[in-house]
């Protein structure tokens, strides 16, 4: 079983998101660039969306930077975006350096970037590392937006180690598309605790990589003794425990209840 946590960071939780109404106040630049809205999401939901669609002006380069979020001792974050893009094919007149791409890139550090920082000097030197350059499976045109159909991307990336810093911003970069990002949910993997073989495992975090293995060491439960030691799981990068090492049985005087409970044997007398 895979379980996931998504670290609370106003407007990137996707959840969150698709019901906001209120300003989400990330950070963005130029002041032409990137600009928050009320829009819909495929379902006609009232939501806040970041768009941009500077495509007849050339040389773009606009960044939106999102709230701070807390990694919580996480080595490796995933990122689910959705995402509508123009096709630039339908856009009269329009110039041979519209895109139909975005950049996503992270900055890590202890403390949320100041909502001041808006001069070129920051963002041409800011330490960003790029994740992915991310391009739409499908676009929409003129008709389908007369028409409301959306065409909605979601896409999901991941990037670590990190070890930098408390937490990290998310950033996107704008070279010159029409689009809009609906959400944006940033979560981790973990395996959750587990009792496997009269051992007990406790929840443990994925490694930096997605082919790392963690290794978990277990505890006999109550009532069980040391078979075979050392007594370990592994957790792989999907979540998920594999490779038992190890076991406990129960002590004299206890026998298994089910797979995972030792109780006191029961004494019959026959009178």
């Amino acid at each position: 079983m895979t379980k996931t946590e998504t670290p609370k960071v106003k407007g990137v939780d996707k959840r969150e998101e698709e019901t906001a109404t209120a300003e989400l106040g990330w950070i963005s630049f130029p002041a032409n660039g990137w600009e928050e809205v009320s829009g819909y999401d495929e379902n006609l939901n009232t939501i806040r969306t970041y768009q941009v669609c500077n495509v007849f002006e050339p040389s773009q380069n606009n960044w939106l930077l999102t709230t701070y979020v807390d990694r919580r001792a996480a080595l490796r974050i995933y990122v689910e975006i959705r995402f509508t893009v123009r096709d630039c094919a339908s856009i009269p007149s329009v110039l041979g350096s519209c895109k139909e791409t975005f950049n996503l890139y992270y900055l890590e550090t202890d403390r949320a970037v100041s909502e001041g920082i808006r001069g070129v000097e920051y963002w041409a030197n800011a330490p960003f590392l790029k994740v992915d350059t991310i391009a739409a499976d499908e676009s929409f045109s003129q008709v389908d937006f007369g028409g409301r159909l959306m065409k909605v991307n979601t896409e999901v990336r991941s990037f670590g180690p990190l070890s930098k810093g408390k937490g990290f911003h998310l950033a996107f970069q704008d070279l010159g598309a029409c689009m809009s990002l609906l959400a944006v949910r940033v979560f981790y993997k973990k395996c959750p605790s587990i009792v496997q073989n009269f051992a007990y495992f406790p929840e443990t975090l994925t490694g930096a990589e997605s082919t790392s293995l963690v290794i978990a060491r277990g505890s006999c439960i109550p009532n069980a003794e040391e078979v075979d030691v050392p007594i370990k799981l592994y957790c792989n990068g999907d979540g998920e425990w594999m490779v038992p090492i190890g076991s406990c049985s129960c002590k004299a005087g206890y026998e298994p209840d089910g797979d995972n409970l030792c109780r006191g044997e029961s004494l019959f007398l026959f009178l």
